[in-house]
């Protein structure tokens, strides 16, 4: 595959490395070869080190020899973290894109609503892309930048958790249609200016959410080993 024009060729290094993490195609633990990954990429091993080294920086690769990095595993600890932050911050994010959502916003919420796809174990990466945008739709409308950075840099590493998840569980109708439910009610929270509405929502959503649920999964995965 040529590398895409609008890119430079670490950018275009990058995406497509990050992208086969999230998509699951690079798994947990695996080990990527500078030299291999360059090659079948069409381009020199130079920009894979850089996309290398930006991968490191961003928790989702770790650099193993000055030729190859590894995908960084999954932990019950880091799976925690993530979904405290988000238990606290994402309600939040919710009240106040209720309280200072814009007409512009509202058009992206109904937008990013309409274009929700169930995620399940079938899931491909375009479900999970249109999950991330549905969710920014309503962090962004919050118009606090530091917030919407904060929760923009969490979403990949978060991403991976829901893949884990989705591994596993047993995808069932009435699963598919209660998270159906929740983010409709979410966006018409978020819509009709209700705070705490959009808060409490928000706050059920991810306490029942993919990220939680890998939580139990990897502590009782530790538990049975230990």
């Amino acid at each position: 595959m040529a590398p895409k024009q609008v890119f430079s060729k670490s950018e275009y290094a990058y995406e497509e490395i990050k992208q086969r993490i999230l998509a699951d195609e690079l798994s947990p633990g695996e080990a990527v070869n500078q030299e291999g990954i360059a090659a079948e990429l069409g381009i020199s091993t130079t920009p894979v080190r850089e996309a290398f080294k930006r991968l490191a920086s961003e928790g989702l690769m770790a650099l193993a020899t000055h030729k190859d990095a590894r995908v960084t595993e999954l932990t019950l600890t880091e799976a925690q973290s993530l979904y405290e932050v988000r238990l606290n911050i994402d309600p939040l994010a919710a009240r106040w894109a209720a309280e200072r959502r814009s007409e512009a916003d509202i058009a992206l919420v109904r937008q990013a609503v309409s274009a929700l796809h169930p995620l399940t174990g079938t899931s491909e990466l375009p479900a999970l892309i249109a999950h991330r945008e549905f969710h920014r739709a309503i962090y962004r409308a919050s118009h606090n930048e530091p917030m919407i950075e904060i929760l923009d840099s969490l979403w990949d590493k978060a991403d991976r958790y829901r893949q884990f998840t989705l591994k596993y569980r047993a995808d069932t109708e009435a699963e598919i249609e209660r998270v159906r439910g929740e983010h409709q009610a979410l966006a018409d929270a978020v819509i009709d200016g209700d705070p705490s509405g959009a808060e409490d929502i928000m706050r059920q959503h991810i306490s029942r959410s993919l990220g939680r649920q890998a939580v139990e999964k990897l502590r009782a995965g530790e538990t049975a080993d230990g």
